[in-house]
């Protein structure tokens, strides 16, 4: 009897690979960046995500103190770097051309902030990037202490003090002016 169960068992297991493979084969599974995502991918990527923060994410306090230059900085860096994905003070109100190509969508943060996440999980996000999304690792372009100072400004980016509320605003995530290294536009 015990022979029969495994033998249905690994049946049961080889017959759901196979069925698995022929559906990704078959092309049902959307791969186009403009599709709507299914419930199950939704559950699988936000599940693996919050399982590897809880594990990975650092744990103690931000190293980089709590000062208004720490915070402009911030507000520069994010300027730089996130705004043309993560958007500007208008949150879900402007997003970008390429925001909303993307897929899935890249939060925009005024809007859909991460006031509320650790300091930590920021870190880790922005240093490691988001497998399958278009967050990339910034670990090569950024240091660790400019990440720290990126996530010292999402934490506190809803009660800004008054000058880098004011610098925040200024910020544009579309069009981009790029400068090349001579200084010039």
């Amino acid at each position: 009897m015990l022979k029969g169960v495994v033998s249905g068992v690994l049946l049961a297991i080889v017959v759901g690979l196979v069925g698995a493979y022929a559906l990704v084969q078959s092309g049902y599974i959307p791969a186009n960046a403009d599709g709507k995502p299914s419930w199950l991918e939704l559950w699988m990527a936000q599940t693996s995500l919050n399982a590897t923060l809880r594990r990975d994410a650092p744990k103690g306090p931000n190293p980089v103190a709590l000062t208004d230059q720490n915070l402009m900085n911030g507000v520069h860096l994010y300027a730089q770097n996130c705004a043309i994905c993560h958007g500007s003070a208008q949150g879900i109100a402007s997003p970008s051309p390429i925001a909303e190509g993307e897929y899935p969508k890249p939060p925009q943060l005024a809007t859909d902030g991460v006031e509320d996440d650790p300091e930590g999980y920021s870190f880790w996000k922005i240093k490691h990037g988001i497998r399958l999304t278009g967050m990339p690792s910034w670990k090569y372009a950024l240091t660790d202490k400019e990440i720290w100072t990126l996530a010292l400004f999402l934490k506190h980016m809803d009660k800004l003090p008054p000058d880098v509320q004011q610098t925040w605003l200024q910020v544009q995530n579309w069009p981009v002016t790029f400068v090349n290294k001579a200084g010039q536009k």
